[in-house]
């Protein structure tokens, strides 16, 4: 009986049911595990030189440290002007009070320097102006000295002789009529130039102005105010009256430009002295 008992005490054995290997397919492999598989030696190596770094390792770290640490150091020990770093509150004092001095004095001298330059532009000014004026003084009395070409509005008064020589006396007046009138410059015959030492005289020829001989018809060219100068000539008993009492002809007229070529030669004087 008890044996029967345990026979029917026994639980039943489960049937085994198939494995992976029964479940591979004929002909397949199995598929290695990813994490099964060994690391790379350089893997290896790089782990292991970071987590276990060796002996040398470490002091060439330490070595690398330290040298960037003097490195920023010095910059900026470098950047850092130390040079009042010692000085006490009344040397800073003292040397604020230098500075403030010369600061002073170089600001007194760029002002003095100011004043100068101010002083010199306008002596400058002061000097081109005479110069500019000396200038045109020295043209204005070329001009009467007869000494350069000059050119301008004025007349021209052609006498033309009739049976008997002009009178040197109607030439005299007739250039003092026109210096009256405001003549600048004048020539005779385009040869000479008529100035205030000017000479005239008769001669069987004609007439010689300044030593250079002259035949008619004399062409008085005369820069100046055109009706000025011809009213001075066209006076009752002028110069165009006592011309036609001689038997000459007298041609006046109007110019809008004249050209003086004629210059007379400046001599030195013999006798007058400036004072």
């Amino acid at each position: 009986m008890p044996e029967d008992l345990h026979d029917q005490a026994a639980p039943p054995q489960p049937t085994p049911g198939p494995t992976a290997e029964d479940s591979v397919t004929p002909g397949a492999e199995a598929r290695p595990d990813p994490a099964a598989q060994p690391d790379d030696p350089g893997l290896q190596r790089l782990r292991a030189a970071l987590f276990r770094p060796s002996r040398a390792q470490v002091v060439v770290s330490v070595l690398l440290a330290a040298l960037g640490f003097a490195a920023i150091t010095q910059v900026r020990t470098n950047t850092t002007d130390n040079s009042y770093a010692g000085y006490r509150e009344q040397d800073l004092v003292d040397v604020l009070s230098g500075l403030a001095g010369t600061s002073q004095r170089a600001q007194q001298e760029i002002n003095r320097l100011e004043v100068r330059r101010r002083q010199l532009e306008s002596s400058q000014q002061a000097q081109s102006a005479a110069l500019a004026a000396a200038q045109k003084q020295a043209q204005e009395l070329a001009i009467l000295a007869g000494t350069v070409p000059v050119t301008g509005p004025g007349i021209r008064v052609t006498v033309t002789e009739g049976p008997q020589h002009v009178n040197v006396d109607s030439v005299l007046d007739t250039i003092e009529e026109l210096r009256s009138a405001g003549a600048e410059a004048m020539q005779v015959n385009g040869k000479v130039r008529l100035v205030a030492q000017s000479s005239v005289q008769s001669t069987p020829a004609g007439l010689e102005i300044d030593g250079v001989e002259l035949t008619s018809p004399y062409v008085f060219d005369v820069i100046g105010d055109p009706h000025t100068l011809q009213g001075a000539l066209s006076l009752s008993d002028g110069p165009i009256a006592e011309f036609q009492d001689s038997g000459a002809t007298v041609d006046v007229q109007e110019q809008k430009a004249l050209d003086i070529t004629a210059v007379h030669k400046h001599t030195a004087s013999q006798f007058a002295q400036p004072n």
